[in-house]
């Protein structure tokens, strides 16, 4: 397995449908392990098989309960609204804010190309969204309700600290 290089917001294959994987090959699990591989490389929740270069209809996700592995995946029922930050390491730096469903289910085939669904709510469903959009060309900036905003890690790590901002003399 290997890290592979994330594609940025302004490359022209992030704007592009992907094709359909009609079986598994060789190289379409070494692809599957390199996006689980550079997905933790980079604390990310999900990656979409577009943003390592490669036009296939294939998502990684976790948020934590362990890895889902969909191939061509297609969402088939949501409910409920949520609103909250997103971010993508397509686009790293930036954050906006994005609503989403609250509950997502997704029909998709899992790594031995066996049919399965997978039903999340909260990051899940949001994860999901995501993903599944990246393999139609879409981004989440061009949903984002009021424009990106930059990623400030000092601001979070004050807050961390619970000084909200106060200095001290060491």
């Amino acid at each position: 397995m290997a890290i592979r290089q994330i594609r940025e917001i302004g490359d022209e294959i992030l704007t592009k449908q992907c094709k359909s994987v009609p079986k598994m090959t060789l190289r379409t699990k070494i692809l599957i392990g390199d996006m689980l591989e550079t997905m933790y490389e980079y604390n990310g929740v999900g990656l979409a098989a577009p943003q390592v270069g490669v036009l296939k209809r294939i998502v990684v996700i976790d948020v934590g309960e362990g890895p889902i592995v969909l191939i061509n995946p297609e969402i088939i029922e949501t409910s409920g609204e949520q609103t909250g930050e997103e971010g993508c390491l397509s686009v790293p730096g930036k954050w906006g804010i994005v609503t989403r469903p609250q509950y997502v289910k997704a029909r998709a085939l899992n790594q031995e190309m066996v049919p399965v669904e997978v039903e999340g709510e909260g990051l899940l469903a949001r994860a999901l969204c995501h993903e599944i959009d990246h393999l139609s060309g879409e981004l989440y900036v061009d949903k984002a309700e009021d424009g990106l905003h930059d990623v400030s890690y000092h601001e979070e790590d004050e807050d961390m600290d619970g000084d909200e901002g106060e200095e001290t003399e060491e």
